[in-house]
């Protein structure tokens, strides 16, 4: 959804008091994806406060003296593991590393280079919109293939 708020140029207009004389229609724009991500955010987290009920677990009594740190617990665990847990992880972590910048400057390049426009031009605003538009897509799509991964790998 916050990629969706992206793609729409009139969203500034939901929230009007979001531009001013300092604050043109694309800080306005992007003043109101915030606030709109603070409303979804609220109101998603207050579903999941209402409805979803935890089980009752009962307390234990534990001595505090013979209670492993948490920090202590994650570096144990980290010491145990194998080295291709450790490929995986480094593979990850680069991979992450990688694709940062790109999602971070897909929706500049689209407004930039495919759509050839410079920051304040409508070419370069429609390349942001339709930037956004696909990450977007990309969002839906990580999402589906993310629950079907596990079936998928069981057909194999």
């Amino acid at each position: 959804l916050g990629y969706a708020a992206g793609s729409y140029k009139g969203l500034h207009k939901m929230f009007p008091f979001t531009e001013t004389k300092a604050c043109d229609v694309f800080c306005a724009n992007l003043k109101s994806c915030f606030f709109f991500s603070i409303l979804l955010l609220l109101f998603l987290a207050t579903v999941a406060l209402l409805y979803v009920k935890d089980k009752q677990v009962e307390a234990r009594a534990l001595d505090d003296a013979t209670q492993p740190s948490c920090f202590f617990q994650l570096f144990s665990a980290l010491k145990e593991l194998k080295r291709p847990m450790w490929m995986l992880m480094l593979v990850t972590a680069v991979n992450w590393v990688g694709w940062f910048p790109y999602f971070l400057f897909d929706t500049d390049w689209m407004g930039r280079e495919v759509y050839g426009g410079q920051v304040g031009e409508d070419a370069y605003a429609n390349g942001v919109r339709v930037g956004s538009l696909g990450l977007m897509v990309n969002a839906v799509v990580l999402g589906f293939m993310s629950l079907a991964v596990e079936p998928l790998g069981k057909m194999v």
